[in-house]
C-alpha cells in the first residue's frame, strides 16, 4: 500500500505528493491523562486525514482506551506484566504504525498531555525532506498554563532551547523512520532520559538533530507542589547517572559535566566545609557560596530576558534540588548494585 497523507491547515486541505511526504504516522503515549489526552487526540484528528494515529496506553483506569477507540484512533495496551516505560510505549506504537502502513517515512511522537499545534507538521516535514542527514526535528514546546504556578512558568522557560543543530530532542518530535530503524529505536530499559540517549546513538551513527523556530506543542505540566518538583529532580539525577554509566567513558563524556556539577554542590562542597570546620573556626562562612551561586545564576537568567522574580526562584530551586538529583543518582547506583528492576519515578 502506498501512502498519500493529507494535512488540514487553517481549515484548508493540502494534499502532498507522496514522493516527498509519504508517509506520516503519529504515536501518542499516555497513562490516566484524562481530558488532556482527549485534547491531544482531537488536535491530531483535526489536522490530519488518511494518516494512521496510534495511542499507546500504559495501564490507564480513566477510560482513555475507550475514548481513543471511539474516535477512530488505533489503541495499543501495554502488557501490565512488564514494567512500563515511555521508551517501550513509543517502540510499540511505532511497531503498530508499521503494521498499518509499512511504507511510513515520518513518525511524529508526542505525549498524551500535549496538543499538537497547527503549523508544526508542514514546516517540520519540509525540514526533514530537504536534509537527508536529519533524523529528528523538534520545535518550541510551550506550557498551556504557564501562569498557573511558578513551577509551570519555570518549565515553560526550560522548553525555550536554542535553535539550530542540537544534541537531543524531547518526547515531542518528528522522526525519520529510516533513522529510527537504523539504530533500533528507543531503549526500553530506560525509565527516563530515553530521548537524549536515542539521539546520542543517532549522532554516533552519523545522523543529525535540529530544533527549528516553530511552535510545536502545548504541554500541561500541572506541577502544583514542591514535592512534585523534587521528584522531577530525582528523575533527572537518575538520568544523569545512567547516562554516565552507559556513555561517560566515550569521547563526548556523555552527562559527565552535569553529574559532576550535581555532586560538587550536594556532596563535595558541604563535606569539605564540614571537614574544614574541624580546624578552621570560620570555615562555615563558605556556606555563602550557595546564595552567591544562586544569585549568579539568577543574574545570568535575568540578563537573558527572564523576569527577575522567576529567575531568582528558578536558580534557588535548582540549587536546592541538587540533593534531589543526588538521591536519584544514589537510587540508580543501588539499583545497579542489587540488580533490582528499574521502576518509574513519577511526579504527577
Amino acid at each position: 500500500m502506498r501512502c498519500r497523507n493529507k494535512l488540514l491547515t487553517n481549515n484548508l486541505l493540502s494534499e502532498w505528493e507522496p514522493t516527498i511526504f509519504d508517509c506520516l504516522g503519529i504515536v501518542a503515549i499516555g497513562r490516566n491523562e484524562g481530558e488532556r489526552l482527549q485534547v491531544c487526540l482531537r488536535s491530531l484528528l483535526q489536522q490530519v486525514a488518511d494518516c494512521p494515529v496510534v495511542y499507546v496506553d500504559s495501564g490507564s483506569t480513566d477510560g482513555s482506551q475507550a475514548f481513543a477507540e471511539g474516535i477512530g484512533v488505533h489503541v495499543v495496551n501495554l502488557d501490565t506484566s512488564v514494567p512500563f516505560t515511555a521508551a517501550r510505549a513509543r517502540n510499540q506504537g511505532m511497531a503498530r504504525l508499521l503494521e498499518i502502513e509499512p511504507n511510513l517515512r515520518w513518525i511524529q511522537f508526542l505525549d498524551g498531555d500535549c496538543d499538537l499545534l497547527q503549523n508544526w507538521l508542514p514546516t517540520a516535514l519540509d525540514s526533514l525532506s530537504l536534509d537527508r542527514q536529519l533524523a529528528v526535528v523538534c520545535g518550541r514546546r510551550r506550557e498551556r498554563y504557564p501562569n498557573a504556578t511558578y513551577y509551570n512558568a519555570l518549565i515553560d522557560q526550560e522548553w525555550d532551547t536554542p535553535k539550530g543543530k542540537a544534541k537531543a530532542c524531547g518526547g515531542d518530535a518528528l522522526f525519520r523512520a529510516e533513522a529510527l530503524h537504523a539504530v533500533g529505536g528507543f531503549d526500553e530499559t530506560m525509565i527516563a532520559g530515553e530521548e537524549p540517549e536515542l539521539c546520542y546513538r543517532l549522532r554516533q551513527a552519523g545522523w543529525q538533530i535540529e530544533r527549528i523556530d516553530v511552535e510545536m506543542t502545548l504541554h500541561d505540566a500541572n506541577i502544583t507542589s514542591f514535592s512534585q518538583w523534587w521528584k522531577r529532580a530525582m528523575r533527572y539525577g537518575w538520568t544523569l547517572a545512567e547516562g554516565v554509566w552507559r556513555y561517560g567513558h566515550t569521547m563526548e563524556r556523555y552527562n559527565v559535566r552535569p553529574l559532576a556539577r550535581t555532586l560538587f554542590w550536594s556532596v563535595v562542597l558541604p563535606v569539605g566545609i564540614a571537614i574544614l570546620c574541624l580546624v578552621l573556626p570560620h570555615a562555615w562562612l563558605m556556606l555563602l557560596f550557595y546564595p552567591l551561586q544562586a544569585a549568579r545564576v539568577a543574574l545570568r537568567e535575568y540578563r537573558s530576558g527572564i523576569p527577575l522574580r522567576l529567575a531568582c526562584l528558578g536558580s534557588g530551586l535548582t540549587l536546592a534540588c541538587r540533593w534531589a538529583e543526588l538521591l536519584g543518582i544514589m537510587r540508580f547506583a543501588v539499583s545497579r548494585l542489587r540488580s533490582r528492576p528499574q521502576t518509574l519515578i513519577e511526579y504527577k
